[in-house]
């Protein structure tokens, strides 16, 4: 039998699945981006200097190390993000924002408000949203992944 907390998790779980299928098409014919990647740039222009090393994105992100890297990898070779090294150690590397990610990131997010526009505006009220808004922060306040 069902608790109320276990349905309440799968329909947030659901509706975040059904909301990411809904972005993942455009983002990708759009930009050349998957939702993972126009995440990583937000990490990372929210980060000082804007920049972080591959384990502090893989905490944001709820990953792997290892899948940052595999991420990483062709979002450098577009020019998206670069490695800077340490300057104290050498061994350590930064993700760090290029201009090219910045307006990549810009373009993506513009996108991304006109569908999160078109995926409420049939079933909810502006204080809907302000009120569901208001309540799934808090799943997220204080914790390292909040990009609000």
């Amino acid at each position: 039998m069902k608790t109320l907390s276990s349905l309440n998790a799968v329909r947030l779980l659901q509706s975040a699945d059904e909301f990411r299928a809904r972005l993942a098409g455009e983002f990708s014919s759009v930009h050349g981006l998957s939702i993972n990647e126009f995440f990583m740039l937000m990490h990372i222009a929210k980060a000082e200097n804007t920049r972080l090393s591959r384990a502090e994105l893989a905490k944001r992100m709820h990953v792997s190390a290892s899948t940052v890297t595999r991420m990483v990898a062709p979002m450098e070779k577009i020019g998206l993000v670069s490695k800077q090294l340490d300057e104290r150690d050498a061994r350590y590397a930064f993700v760090a924002m290029t201009d090219a990610g910045a307006t990549k990131l810009e373009e993506a997010q513009t996108t991304f408000a006109k569908r999160a526009g078109y995926f409420f505006q049939d079933r909810w009220s502006d204080e809907d949203l302000t009120e569901l808004s208001t309540l799934l922060y808090r799943l997220v306040a204080g914790s390292i992944s909040n990009l609000s």
